[in-house]
């Protein structure tokens, strides 16, 4: 048996390919937008234009089709559709809005764009996804929404939180960033909730270097986000807006260039998906039968898009701290990484409670405090058993797959030398 490269010997596997989706197709795209001299086609005031240009438009039109919604919302990120998602729905300073514990922190950090205040709520051990037990505790008269997340491409228990915001006449937004096309009950994640928001970020399934799209089947959030999008101030006069809540416009618009480049990845976005679950899909099936390492579970009538392969690791069962057998993993060529992120109430401005200015606005609303360790199941995970390997980051196929397991498996038959 040869050595392990982390105790001198050679990796099974190095020089991975970056995943790359942009093609010709795409450079002709923006080459086309390039000669028309419009960038951007958009305009800050009530007319044509306002809702952006050609490109904006077929793109807002291909999604709602590929995605069976009424309405597609383009904006420069995921973040930015966060923020007009909670501006949309009319949220006042001192809500509160119930968001996961893990997550990127676009996800807790949107509520506070409008003074609203983020509860945390714990993750589900087996999907990674929120705590819907969590979320029935920590539900009350001040909650305006729910921020749910479809985490690591599994969707979260959507048409139970959708039952239970319907009973409270609350909203239910979904952060889609990492789950295009997943499914639960047949439904794509995303158009389950009031209104999905996607990501167009580079490392995603499909990109366009950076952007964002929101989708809802209901008009006037629709109209809401539109505006929000690009100046709303400016614009509510002439389109005789009567509700002006949250009509404090930004510029959270997409370019031309981005849209064109969107419009190819969405034409190709079942490709580029189903790539990313072959890879996930080998490592499990190869993988599965290793005491101590729990491959990811797909929850009944559910699809999984696997933006993250996210394993469990009991150090116990294998007898090698998970921080070394990471090591060992990443220099036999299997990359990867301990954990996601720590839980988002840790970060300082949770702890600290500051967020705008010196007087804790808008946590002065609010006497919530974001002890350490409140969701002991999103800590356990992130601090002891998470390992995640990301199917987004890498372009392998043939050969180089069955050398990833390969070098799961060398490193794991010989741990106790680690």
């Amino acid at each position: 048996m040869k050595k392990l490269a982390i105790l001198g010997g050679k990796p099974t596997l190095k020089n991975l390919k970056p995943y790359r989706s942009i093609g010709l197709k795409e450079k002709l795209a923006v080459n086309d937008v390039m000669r028309t001299g419009k960038i951007s086609s958009f305009f800050g005031s009530w007319r044509d234009g306002f809702l952006g240009g050609k490109k904006i438009n077929e793109l807002e039109n291909n999604w709602s089709r590929k995605f069976k919604v009424k309405h597609s919302i383009s904006l420069n990120s995921n973040t930015s559709g966060l923020c007009a998602a909670v501006g949309a729905i009319g949220t006042n300073p001192g809500d509160e809005i119930i968001v996961p514990s893990t997550s990127m922190s676009a996800t807790a950090i949107a509520p506070l764009s409008y003074g609203a205040i983020p509860v945390f709520v714990d993750i589900d051990e087996e999907t990674f996804c929120m705590s819907v037990e969590d979320v029935k505790r920590k539900i009350n008269k001040k909650t305006k929404a729910i921020i749910v997340v479809n985490l690591f491409g599994h969707p979260a228990r959507l048409e139970e939180l959708k039952k239970i915001a319907e009973e409270r006449e609350i909203f239910l937004i979904e952060d889609n960033a990492q789950a295009p096309l997943a499914t639960e009950n047949k439904k794509l994640t995303g158009t389950i909730g009031d209104i999905g928001v996607f990501s167009l970020n580079y490392h995603k399934h499909i990109h366009s270097g950076e952007g964002g799209i929101c989708t809802t089947d209901n008009l006037k959030l629709a109209d809401r986000m539109r505006m929000i999008r690009n100046h709303a101030e400016a614009v509510v006069g002439p389109a005789k807006v009567d509700d002006i809540v949250n009509m404090v416009g930004f510029n959270l618009r997409m370019t031309e260039l981005s849209a064109a480049i969107a419009v190819e990845q969405l034409n190709d976005i079942e490709r580029h998906v189903n790539d990313r679950v072959k890879i996930a899909n080998f490592l499990s099936d190869n993988l599965s039968n290793l005491s101590g390492i729990s491959v990811p579970k797909v929850r009944k009538k559910c699809t999984h898009v696997y933006y993250i392969w996210a394993i469990k690791y009991d150090e116990n069962v294998t007898g090698v701290k998970r921080k070394v057998f990471v090591e060992a993993l990443n220099a036999q060529g299997f990359p990867c990484y301990e954990a996601y992120l720590s839980p988002l109430y840790n970060l300082p401005l949770f702890q600290n409670r500051i967020a705008y200015g010196k007087n804790n606005y808008p946590f002065s609303l609010s006497k919530i405090n974001y002890k350490k360790n409140m969701c002991p199941v999103a800590e356990k995970l992130c601090n002891d058993l998470f390992i995640c390997f990301q199917p987004c980051e890498f372009e392998i196929a043939g050969k180089k797959l069955e050398l990833l397991a390969k070098a799961f498996l060398e490193v794991y038959s010989q741990r106790s030398k680690l």
